[in-house]
């Protein structure tokens, strides 16, 4: 009896869980969805039920100049994020895990402790530092700000990745004659490539979605796509920011999901090509 009675307990408690999952699963994406259903409405008025089917919106989105701008100010800013913060990370990976050094505990929880900060008390935090100091925010104060965000995933990535390759394929370099660089060009980066090409589309992704922070160190009269998704909605909710909003969601999922692709596609190339190993 005790255990038909704890198998029933059991089973209600994983229906319990899935259902409470779906409901998670369904509050959070509903939202995207209708977005995504809503700028093909053929009517001005973003709502159920739908007019018609139309791609008016990404017509008159792809004819304001506003937009535009937004859009490459946003991609700019992520490409130079995405490059710096990819160097700077890895560097950094291959130095904590490989090196002992003084301090390193110290360098380790000043590099993570940005993702550890909310973004809105370090956008606030930087904001009054450049104001009390005098400094006008510029472009490179924004840019320099995303790459402060960006640095600590690229950095766990990499590490993570560093921890899985063994020191004995550096060692045989370098007992080989090998330059630590050349050992590095060579032999570890080759290995390193999923976790640069992951934490390069990372960083990529967290720069070009950055709302928060770019509100508070973004130059007077420039904008970015989060920023001028919000000036819009100040105005009105039209199809428009709807189409806005699914360019968006293309961009910062289907870039990550393609880069696991092409990962995945080198790395099957890469084991295809290796020489198979005789048995006896």
């Amino acid at each position: 009896m005790r255990g038909t009675r704890r198998k029933q307990e059991g089973r209600w408690a994983w229906r319990l869980t899935g259902f409470v999952t779906v409901c998670v699963y369904i509050f959070m994406f509903a939202p995207i969805v209708a977005t995504v259903i809503l700028s093909f409405n053929a009517s001005m008025f973003g709502g159920f039920p739908m007019t018609g089917f139309s791609l008016q919106w990404y017509g008159k989105l792809m004819a304001n100049e506003a937009v535009l701008a937004a859009f490459r100010t946003s991609l700019w800013i992520a490409l130079v994020t995405a490059i710096v913060t990819t160097a700077v990370g890895v560097t950094t990976a291959f130095a904590l895990v490989r090196f002992d050094f003084r301090g390193k505990q110290a360098l380790s929880t000043l590099v993570i402790l940005p993702a550890l900060v909310p973004e809105t008390i370090l956008g606030v935090g930087l904001l009054v530092l450049i104001k009390a100091v005098d400094q006008p925010r510029t472009m490179l104060l924004l840019v320099l700000g995303h790459i402060l965000l960006a640095v600590p995933y690229v950095v766990l990535i990499a590490q993570a990745r560093m921890i899985g390759i063994r020191r004995v394929y550096e060692e045989a370099a370098l007992s080989l004659g090998a330059s630590r660089f050349s050992s590095f060009r060579e032999i570890t980066l080759p290995l390193l490539i999923p976790a640069v090409v992951g934490g390069a589309l990372l960083a990529f992704t967290i720069s070009f979605d950055n709302t928060s922070a770019s509100l508070f160190w973004r130059p007077a009269g420039v904008e970015t796509m989060p920023t001028q998704i919000l000036s819009m909605l100040k105005i009105s909710i039209s199809p428009e920011i709807n189409a806005l909003g699914t360019v968006m969601i293309l961009v910062t999922v289907g870039i990550p999901l393609i880069g696991g692709l092409i990962v995945q596609s080198l790395t099957k190339l890469r084991r295809r090509g290796e020489p198979k190993e005789e048995t006896q």
